[in-house]
């Protein structure tokens, strides 16, 4: 692959991702207020619910829960959001000739950019419970955007190309990634799992995600073994998402 196409596909990327923020933003008066108003939100009611109601032993419990939801959002946002990228653009794929795996490519990307915007938010949290950033964050917070991006993008890719020929598989994935909320530790700690069942926990491709980017945001350090499960199974969800748009794809533009 030439400079050339390197550069068109860069700008190619770059556009669509443009399109799917002003998307987003059109017509919206509050805009970037709502990206963040939705986490916050899951955050009053699950501090109301469990912390004072259940009384859940976790010290700063709003920090927790936002350092959890945040990631989340963009984890569920993109592959739900996902389902419709071939859909919503149809006359690209059939007039144009150019790498349709890019259009979940731009609402991963459009996702990512909101949920790195909303990091300040999370900084705010910090410094009223009196903690802070630390150096660490410039080398791991890139770090883990890499498995957190592969595993979003592959499931991305999976769910919008099966939804090209199940158009109800849409509504299924809203379904299991609700499921999916409850039994990954977004809300609880990890520690609350009965040792028994911790294992289907952990065969969850979001806990070794979600704990660890709530270990950097609340003790500046993430641990190691899950970081590395949670590249193993970035590299699988990758592969599988492609393996099925490969198979997929083929037929996009006669049954769209």
């Amino acid at each position: 692959m030439d400079k050339r196409t390197l550069v068109y596909y860069f700008d190619l990327i770059t556009i669509l991702t443009k399109k799917e923020i002003k998307v987003r933003y059109k017509n919206s008066a509050l805009g970037y207020i709502w990206s963040i108003a939705n986490p916050l939100m899951y955050a009053i009611i699950f501090y109301f619910v469990f912390k004072i109601i259940m009384k859940f032993n976790i010290k700063n419990y709003s920090l927790f829960l936002i350092a959890g939801l945040f990631p989340w959002q963009w984890i569920s946002n993109s592959i739900v959001g996902s389902a419709g990228s071939f859909l919503s653009n149809a006359s690209l794929i059939k007039k144009v000739v150019f790498p349709r795996f890019f259009l979940p490519l731009a609402q991963v990307l459009n996702d990512a950019f909101h949920f790195i915007v909303s990091i300040p938010v999370i900084v705010l949290f910090l410094i009223f419970y009196h903690k802070h950033p630390s150096f660490d964050w410039f080398v791991w917070l890139p770090l883990m955007l890499i498995p957190t991006f592969f595993i979003v993008y592959g499931f991305s890719l999976f769910v919008a190309s099966v939804n090209m020929f199940f158009r109800d598989f849409q509504y299924l994935i809203s379904l299991l990634m609700t499921l999916l909320f409850y039994l990954t530790p977004v809300f609880y700690d990890l520690s609350f799992v009965p040792a028994k069942y911790r294992h289907l926990v952990l065969i969850n491709p979001f806990t070794p995600i979600i704990t660890n980017w709530r270990e950097l945001f609340i003790n500046n350090s993430i641990n190691i073994d899950n970081y590395l499960l949670s590249l193993v199974y970035s590299v699988f969800v990758l592969a599988f998402g492609f393996y099925v748009y490969k198979k997929l794809q083929v037929r996009f533009a006669e049954i769209i």
